[in-house]
């Protein structure tokens, strides 16, 4: 048999129609974000020190996608790009903040000056105008809660929660006030949501700001990992990351302790990558976030639902956040907009069929709300096992095109952009024709 149909036909023996009976209850729907991880910093992905136990137990329970990447390295578009299944440049959301009206200003303080709360309003209207899964479910039936990150202002009115921990004010919120609580002050606001939910189906959005800095780790986990790391600062990410995935046990043992797992769709993702500075706390390393190399792009994706998706690992096929909603959509048997950039992970077919992806990656702060594409700095794409970063100024010469082959070298230590001219100009020519920007002269 040809080795090409193997991965194909583990991944269908994989799946499990889902058949919808009538007056049934729809499933609810745990969407789990991790906020800075690096794809590798799980047990059930290679890592030697870092203990992820609950997460490797929810890893041997899903449909894996190991080489699942986020369209872009930074926090808000990347949070942006899952609920509304679009890239950056097409939602809107490029960066964190809005460029200060003054270089001088304290981010926080800045809310008090008028051009910049027209600036913030400005990326909140611009995320706004389009449909997500939140509001598409909502408008269904589906009960939804906000924890966690959150930078699109209100979440009932900016994205059609019911119910949040965010208030999203100007003045006192940036990425989540109330709802960074979540998970390193425990997880009661959603065991609370959950019972009061009753009958009604539930979306619950758990996206804590883990294990993001502060790495301000429990003190127990902290001393298993200091003795071990090769630095302290290593050793604080390390432990809020194990952190990280005591929460999501916690969470996964009250769905199971309230019989609640058999009828609940589980899907794992994050929004970007992190390698911890081993000299600097609380910051990270080149070539992790705010980059498109493999430390700020790629993550494991997750899809589990009991009696419905087989476990099953895969180590081929390409896959990235902005499929969640087809796939949620499939799984819900629901119509997703036809304009929706991803596929349905749970169709083995399309999955072989996808031969490329594709990805963004701009500088923290938006130089121009109303222009948000002109922050962009590079684009990236994957084709099989070879990866293209191509910089938006090609003529700078601390700028240039870098191509590595990520199979065969996962930290793309070795840039074969000289060597392998034949291959660039090929995806070159890919990448040009997926998107090629109109940025206004700076």
């Amino acid at each position: 048999m040809n080795a090409f149909y193997l991965p194909l036909l583990a991944l269908l023996a994989a799946l499990v129609p889902v058949s919808a009976v009538a007056g049934e209850k729809p499933p609810n729907v745990l969407l789990i974000i991790s906020d800075d991880q690096a794809w590798n910093d799980y047990s059930f992905m290679g890592h030697k020190s870092i203990r992820t136990p609950y997460l490797d137990r929810l890893a041997g329970q899903s449909l894996v996608f190991t080489r699942g990447y986020s369209p872009v390295p930074l926090c808000r578009p990347a949070l942006a790009s899952i609920i509304t299944g679009l890239y950056p440049h097409q939602h809107g959301v490029t960066g964190n903040d809005p460029a200060l009206p003054d270089a001088g200003v304290n981010p926080m303080a800045a809310r008090n000056n008028p051009k910049y709360a027209r600036y913030y309003e400005t990326i909140i209207n611009n995320f706004q105008k389009h449909p997500n899964f939140v509001r598409d479910l909502t408008a269904r039936g589906w009960l939804a809660f906000q924890t966690g990150k959150w930078w699109e202002g209100d979440p009932v009115k900016a994205a059609g929660f019911t119910h949040s921990m965010t208030q999203g004010v100007l003045k006192t919120s940036r990425h989540g006030d109330a709802g960074l609580d979540i998970g390193r002050k425990g997880l009661e606001p959603i065991f609370q949501f959950i019972e009061n939910a009753g009958e009604h189906p539930w979306l619950v959005w758990y996206a804590p700001m883990l294990p993001h800095a502060p790495h301000t780790p429990p003190e127990d986990i902290l001393q298993k990992y200091l003795p071990i790391a090769p630095s302290e600062p290593v050793a604080r990410y390390w432990a809020n990351v194990e952190w990280f995935d005591r929460t999501c046990g916690e969470l996964l043992d009250y769905l199971d302790k309230k019989n609640l797992r058999q009828n609940t769709i589980i899907i794992y993702t994050t929004d970007n990558g992190w390698i911890q500075d081993p000299e600097v706390k609380n910051r990270f390393a080149p070539r992790s976030k705010l980059t498109c190399y493999e430390g700020g792009v790629r993550t494991p994706i997750m899809i589990s639902w009991a009696g419905h998706i087989k476990p099953h690992r895969d180590t081929k096929h390409l896959a990235t956040n902005l499929d969640i909603w087809p796939t949620l959509a499939s799984l819900l048997k629901l119509p997703a907009p036809q304009n929706l950039p991803g596929i349905d992970l749970t169709d083995a077919r399309a999955v072989a069929k996808r031969e490329v992806i594709f990805g963004e990656q701009y500088a923290h702060n938006i130089a121009d709300v109303d222009s948000p594409c002109r922050s962009l700095e590079h684009r990236w794409m994957i084709s099989g096992d070879w990866k293209l970063i191509v910089p938006v100024d090609t003529q700078s010469p601390t700028n240039k095109i870098e191509l590595y082959n990520v199979k065969s070298d996962p930290w793309e230590k070795k840039d074969l952009a000289q060597r392998e001219q034949k291959i660039l100009n090929n995806l070159r020519k890919k990448l040009d024709e997926w998107w090629t920007p109109d940025i206004p002269a700076k």
